[in-house]
């Protein structure tokens, strides 16, 4: 059901003409706004978070006029089935950031104000920013490396947890498992029986369990890994066959492109996502560039990783450090460059292996 916030008579301003729409997301519902083209607002009104809610947004915004362009606040969280929705009705989505505190210091907060926003921003293209589909392989590794980090997480967890239950366990126990790695101890554990130790039965059944469990966990990464492997090889399968590229760090810089990566505009908008691309800081007579901390820190991680697997044996690395060590560059410099070389190469691969094919005219 939707109520209405603020209202301005449609027929008094507009006769069919393009409006603008904006929406401020949540969990529960959203706030939508609608202005017209030269920023005059329309009206706003509040919609559930649910597909009849969506359907309710959009045909009462096109009561007010020609839907082509939507404001959104969120589209990777509470947005992003609205996003998805509003695309499918052939209407552009634009991602919109939160407005800066300055904004909001002199106009307030509330939903209204932040729709309308949107929708100012979109009109003054403060916002032109595309937002991942969020369909297609790219969404459904992200899911797959959700579950595998938790299993991940839960695993380390429960060896940990193995590791202090033995320390603090029967002297007897405790010496019968000494000197066993982390694999053989678990294994060990999962194999224990409480009647060969019958002094210290309650450690004997927690650490089976935990052992038990360790096992579990490892059979689900093992099958999510795969599963990560085989998307990552329907949506850029040249990815992976680059040196030093793994499965984890693949899948981190394709959710970090998305399943549309050809709404980034060039390579260097890719860098800049990863925050490798520096930063300058000059001023008067001082002419340097810093450090960029900003980006997908995981991306950016990625591309560390990678780029230390082929300083440690990738001849092209290595030479490359070599030069570079002889001018005076510092280590440090040096694999921020390579950073930068490496999201380069790679953002070519997975933009040509995801761009949508083109179709021949007649």
């Amino acid at each position: 059901m939707t109520t209405s916030i603020v209202s301005v008579p449609p027929a008094a301003v507009h006769d069919r003409h393009e409006v603008v729409l904006g929406a401020d997301t949540h969990k529960d519902a959203h706030v939508a706004a609608v202005t017209t083209n030269v920023g005059l607002v329309l009206d706003s009104a509040g919609f559930p978070a649910t597909a009849a809610g969506y359907q309710q947004l959009l045909a009462w915004a096109r009561e007010h006029g020609q839907v082509h362009r939507a404001g959104v606040e969120g589209t990777g969280s509470y947005g992003a089935a609205l996003a998805r929705f509003l695309r499918t009705q052939d209407v552009e989505v634009i991602e919109v950031n939160r407005p800066d505190r300055a904004m909001r210091r002199r106009h307030g907060k509330n939903d209204t104000v932040d729709a309308e926003a949107a929708a100012q921003a979109v009109l003054s293209q403060r916002a032109t920013a595309v937002p991942k589909d969020g369909v297609g392989p790219v969404e459904d590794m992200r899911l797959y490396k959700l579950a595998k980090d938790s299993a991940v997480k839960a695993r380390t967890q429960a060896t940990n947890r193995l590791k202090a239950v033995l320390v603090n366990t029967d002297p007897a126990l405790r010496e019968a498992l000494a000197g066993l790695g982390t694999l053989a101890l678990i294994t060990a554990c999962s194999q224990l029986e409480e009647t060969k130790w019958p002094g210290s039965a309650a450690a004997v059944c927690t650490l089976r369990i935990l052992a038990r469990w360790i096992h579990a966990l490892a059979a689900e990464i093992r099958d999510l890994t795969n599963r990560i492997v085989n998307k990552g090889k329907a949506a850029a399968p040249a990815l992976l066959d680059q040196y030093g590229v793994g499965p984890d760090s693949a899948a981190t810089l394709l959710l970090t492109a998305g399943d549309n990566p050809g709404r980034l505009t060039s390579e260097a908008a890719f860098a800049a996502l990863c925050g490798v691309s520096p930063v300058e800081r000059s001023s008067g007579r001082t002419h340097r560039h810093r450090l960029n901390r900003g980006g997908d820190r995981q991306a950016n991680a990625a591309l560390w990783r990678i780029v230390l697997t082929r300083l440690r044996d990738e001849p092209r690395s290595r030479s490359y450090l070599q030069r570079r060590t002889a001018e005076g560059r510092s280590r440090r410099d040096i694999v921020r460059c390579l950073k930068r070389y490496v999201a380069r190469d790679l953002f070519g691969i997975i933009r040509l292996a995801m761009s949508p094919p083109i179709t021949p005219t007649a």
